[in-house]
């Protein structure tokens, strides 16, 4: 997986860019198909916003998060991007029960 980061109004430091690889290890450990992903972080005032697009095998994710503070930013979006890899991983699995398993228990 290939991150990377943008700084709009922000620089980004070292520690920074450490704490969103770490968090979006995370997002690797539910879902292995994550190619790249592109965060942009940004600053207006007081407004603290970290915005992510992950492409992944199947389409693009993207999700935004404002916060008072710049690491809780980054907290929020990696919980709102987990759920969309979770959700995207159940539509990508077959819930449905096989026909041959259905035709063996109605023969039973």
């Amino acid at each position: 997986m290939q991150i990377d980061i943008t700084g709009h109004h922000v620089e980004i430091t070292e520690p920074m860019r450490a704490y969103v690889a770490e968090k979006f290890q995370r997002l690797e450990r539910h879902f292995d198909h994550v190619t790249d992903v592109h965060v942009v972080l940004s600053v207006e005032k007081l407004r603290h916003t970290a915005e992510a697009t992950i492409h992944i095998t199947g389409g693009k994710l993207f999700a935004e998060d404002t916060e008072e503070n710049m690491y809780a930013a980054i907290d929020g979006l990696t919980d709102k991007l987990d759920r969309q890899i979770k959700k995207h991983k159940e539509k990508l699995t077959d819930h449905h029960r096989s026909e041959g398993a259905e035709n063996k228990k109605q023969a039973l």
